[in-house]
């Protein structure tokens, strides 16, 4: 059995992101099980463990998260925007981008995507394939950098 790690990359002040919370909560009930880890890496410098509750519970989210200020996991995946995820299999990066293609450029969305990266990927590791590395581009906010 692979074990599989995914890291989903938000913010809270992020309204693509926010847009984001049904999709990344469906994909969570629809993928969670032993040997699938999933984190919701909260990535602005200055929100704290209160302003994370908050925000799970405004927006309905339940899988686990964690507070990246010091934007040690931003690092490691090298991601630049929210929402973007990111897919380990036995350690190995094979996945990071855009959940979907609901956002074609920055201030456009679509009624509903067309593609369905991040599903895609999350459903071959299921059936026991794991798919080759690849990434895509993720339309969203920028992560601030900085101190």
């Amino acid at each position: 059995m692979v074990a599989v790690l995914v890291l989903l990359f938000i913010r809270t002040d992020c309204p693509i992101s926010n847009r984001y919370a049904p999709e990344i909560e469906r994909i969570y009930e629809n993928y969670n099980r032993p040997g699938v880890e999933f984190r919701l890496v909260y990535t602005e410098r200055l929100i704290d463990a209160a302003g994370m509750a908050r925000h799970k519970s405004e927006y309905g989210l339940k899988l686990p998260s964690e507070i990246d200020t010091d934007h040690a996991q931003v690092r490691r995946t090298k991601v630049t925007v929210t929402p973007e995820a990111v897919v380990f299999a036995d350690g190995k990066m094979i996945y990071t981008g855009q959940i979907d293609d609901l956002y074609p450029s920055l201030g456009r969305s679509r009624r509903q995507a067309t593609t369905h990266d991040l599903d895609d990927v999350l459903r071959e590791l299921a059936k026991g394939r794991k798919p080759a590395p690849r990434s895509t581009r993720a339309i969203g906010c920028a992560i601030e950098s900085g101190p």
